[in-house]
């Protein structure tokens, strides 16, 4: 059973009636930024136009949503926790901003598409952290930036450099289609619940245009690198199972190719003329055979 809103509960202070606040969920890593200037600051760095829509995520009982409707046209917030998202809108009711703000209920990771947004702003569950950033990453059309919350120790590995022990596949990846700026530290007691961590709030801006690259194979090979972080990229590279896959990838690749050339050679016959077979092969699996082998090589 989901903890009951204690907003929901009252109690006897001094004498008077108080109304507590609502409590956090535990079981979506819920912690609630409570330092105004922090929220002030945040929105501030985010550079937010008269013009912008503002996609936040986890809007919690709405303090930084506030602060983004007195500067954006319009705001958009995605809530999994249904009492959040009553609370949030409790906030702007009856108020000019309540017709600028709209609450999506559900899960961000699997929202999709995402509605169009020019900057995002958020303070996230650091559980969701790394699905997250490369959902962002991969989002089309590009936005101008967003400005999020993450665990200190994830910010610093989006701009560690070679060398650096915190180092990883995330860093490569999201260097490759964003620029990373660390704009400042926000410790734990600036949370209601305190986290057990300090945190740091980072400006995204992808990069335009994006790189020329297929992002499922560079994955993969990134993937397969710091898998085995401490060993040489030889080393690496022509393990048994290693090479096994990499033949079988170029195999399909290849065999893909000749294909597409024997497609493209029978387009220009006369009709009637035999040479389907190589189309109906390819339709008949080619390419979920090369996803499948891809899927191996990009694998955990």
């Amino acid at each position: 059973m989901p903890p009951k809103a204690a907003s929901q509960k009252r109690g006897r202070e001094g004498g008077r009636v108080v109304r507590n606040l609502i409590s956090a969920n535990k079981s979506f890593g819920q912690n609630f930024l409570k330092n105004p200037m922090i929220v002030q600051s945040i929105v501030d760095k985010a550079a937010i136009r008269g013009t912008d829509t503002v996609l936040e995520i986890g809007p919690g009982t709405g303090n930084l949503t506030v602060k983004l409707l007195e500067q954006a046209k319009k705001v958009i917030a995605i809530e999994k926790d249904p009492r959040m998202a009553r609370e949030v809108l409790k906030r702007v009711e009856g108020t000019p901003a309540a017709r600028q703000l709209q609450v999506l209920r559900g899960d961000v990771l699997k929202v999709d598409p995402w509605p169009f947004f020019n900057v995002l702003v958020a303070n996230i569950p650091y559980n969701i952290s790394s699905p997250l950033l490369f959902k962002l990453l991969a989002h089309d059309p590009p936005f101008r930036c967003a400005v999020i919350m993450f665990q200190e120790e994830f910010a610093k590995r989006l701009t560690a450099r070679a060398g650096d022990a915190l180092w990883c596949r995330l860093s490569v990846n999201t260097q490759l289609l964003a620029r990373v700026d660390h704009l400042l530290k926000v410790g734990r007691n600036n949370f209601r619940p305190p986290p057990k961590v300090d945190s740091r709030v980072v400006r995204i801006e992808p990069r335009s245009p994006k790189p020329d690259v297929n992002f499922v194979e560079w994955d993969g090979l990134v993937r397969l690198v710091f898998n085995r972080k401490h060993k040489t990229l030889y080393a690496v590279l022509t393990t048994k199972q290693t090479l096994r896959l990499l033949t079988e990838n170029y195999r399909t690749a290849r065999s893909l190719a000749d294909m597409e050339e024997s497609a493209a050679g029978d387009a220009k016959r006369p009709a009637g003329d035999a040479g389907g077979d190589a189309a109906g092969f390819f339709a008949g699996g080619g390419e979920a055979s090369a996803a499948a082998s891809m899927e191996d090589v990009g694998g955990d």
